[in-house]
């Protein structure tokens, strides 16, 4: 029998999708679908709004966001607000030429999960339909042959914690579970079984779940039996595919989504992390979608990781903010991109209040090297943020640019440099850290610098160890995002460029 993948091979050269993910930066709990030579990729957003980002592609190597299917907060209601609450684990699915996208919204979390459809995978996305007698988290939806449709969801509170795998019949027009709700298969036998995704393939159901954490331990598993109901015989080797216990560059890796491609062969999409730094190894991206070849043996599906290269593409971006609708690429956290800022004439962002981390306007930073200019008119600021307790960035007003940082509970400005005239460039960048690691230094995975950019000269403000911007100290489920502000009403972001930078 195949043995499960624990990222034995030797490290290639080329871009190999190994190694490389698909769509990079903080875009976890991948999920896909095919129609026709079209694939659709969607993913959990947490506590940023507009939610759950939407991408296509024609190869499943090379992939352009076409939207955000949560883009109104009738979809996303606010709730409960903070760090990883939000949009979790979701199933996108197309079936008799709808789409259709369930997710769970941990801010509305007794609404139970929530029901979207669109004729147009880049929407307009219709009111979500609520199931209250399903609360917990990843749920999926799969259909018979005769048409029935299964929820399938990890039952959980934040109170008990994980109650196991259910499944039942539903009316995806009004959310009612058609049944009570029962227990299928409810993993292999290690914590946190969760991410359940149902499939027919050939003469079996199979049932895939995430267990072990989204951390070090986490893994994919797989069962099969002769209904969507089970019962099901857990794969002999689980699990299927893992790097627990390895030294491969790519952690975490599970929650994963299966599709078939057009000429009859098999890939998945998973999430993965790239840790750095000295040990524990920090992952600073979040957790990212990466993509492997899937070959069957004994109708078990094996993971080939090797299978895809991913082509050189480019990261970088230069926004003048001169259009009328914002790219999808930017969010916000707990509040949304409207109440925020407001569109100047003539080009750039005004922003309508100051005070917290969340008064920022973000986008998911996408390489592990890179470089962000903001040219800010009156006051503005660009920073990296991580949460709302751990994030830095420099802010120009009143004549000076002064570096800021705060990590947990302390807020420190670090520096001040004078800049003539009321029109500042702004840079904050990444590089590899300037010391060595564990045993002969302490090197995170990389150094943050604040600086200015006068004249054409960089003035460098401050620069910071990057682990306290990274998951292994902030704690969570999202990564570093590009931040935009200004700390009065009458300050401009006139535009910003990011550009990926040697690693």
């Amino acid at each position: 029998m195949p043995e499960p993948v624990i990222g034995s091979r030797p490290v290639e050269t080329a871009l190999s999708a190994e190694l490389h993910p698909i769509v990079p930066g903080f875009h976890p709990d991948p999920t896909i679908c095919r129609v026709g030579d079209d694939y659709y990729l969607a993913h959990s957003s947490f506590e940023y709004f507009p939610g759950a980002p939407i991408f296509h592609s024609r190869d499943l190597v090379t992939w352009t966001q076409i939207g955000n299917i949560l883009s109104r907060r009738s979809q996303f209601r606010a709730g409960e607000s903070g760090p990883s609450t939000g949009i979790y684990g979701s199933t996108l699915r197309h079936r008799d030429g709808r789409y259709w996208f369930i997710t769970t919204n941990v801010s509305d979390f007794d609404a139970g999960q929530l029901i979207v459809h669109a004729t147009d995978p880049a929407g307009p996305w219709s009111d979500p339909v609520f199931v209250p007698e399903a609360i917990g988290i990843d749920p999926d939806l799969c259909w018979d042959e005769d048409g029935t449709c299964y929820l399938t969801w990890h039952v959980l509170d934040f109170t008990v914690g994980g109650q196991g795998i259910r499944q039942a019949p539903i009316d995806l027009g009004t959310g009612r579970l058609l049944e009570p709700h029962y227990p299928v298969w409810q993993g292999s036998g290690m914590p946190m079984a969760e991410g359940p995704h149902l499939y027919q393939i050939g003469d079996y159901w199979y049932i895939m779940l995430a267990e072990g954490g989204t951390e070090r331990g986490h893994c994919v598993t797989i069962a099969r039996g002769p209904s969507p109901r089970g019962p099901f015989e857990s794969c002999s080797w689980n699990p299927i595919f893992t790097h627990r216990s390895s030294s491969h560059p790519v952690q975490n890796v599970g929650h994963a989504d299966l599709v078939q491609t057009p000429d009859g062969t098999w890939a998945a999409v998973y999430l993965g992390a790239r840790p750095r730094g000295s040990t524990p190894g920090f992952h600073v991206l979040g957790r990212e979608t990466f993509l492997a070849g899937v070959d069957w043996v004994d109708d078990w599906p094996v993971f080939d990781e090797a299978r895809f290269e991913i082509p050189e593409a480019g990261t970088g971006f230069a926004e003048d903010f001169t259009t009328s609708v914002l790219d999808p690429r930017w969010v916000v956290a707990d509040s949304e991109p409207d109440a925020v800022i407001e569109r100047v004439a003539g080009g750039g962002l005004r922003f309508r209040s100051w005070g917290s981390a969340a008064d920022v306007l973000c986008t998911r930073v996408t390489d592990f090297a890179w470089q962000a200019d903001a040219v800010v008119q009156g006051s503005g600021t660009v920073g990296l943020r991580l949460d709302d307790r751990h994030w830095c960035g420099v802010i120009f007003e009143d004549g000076h640019a002064q570096a800021i940082v705060q990590i947990g509970d302390v807020r420190q400005r670090i520096g001040r440099v004078e800049i003539a005239g009321d029109t500042a460039i702004l840079r904050i960048s990444t590089m590899p850290p300037q010391v060595a690691p564990v045993p002969f230094g302490y090197a995170g995975p990389d150094d943050v610098a604040l600086s200015v950019v006068r004249d054409g000269e960089v003035t460098e403000i401050a620069r910071l160890d990057g682990r306290y911007f990274s998951t292994e100290v902030a704690a969570g489920f999202t990564g570093r995002m590009l931040a935009l502000g200004a700390p009065t009403t009458d300050g401009r972001v006139l535009s910003v460029t990011y550009r990926p930078l040697p690693d």
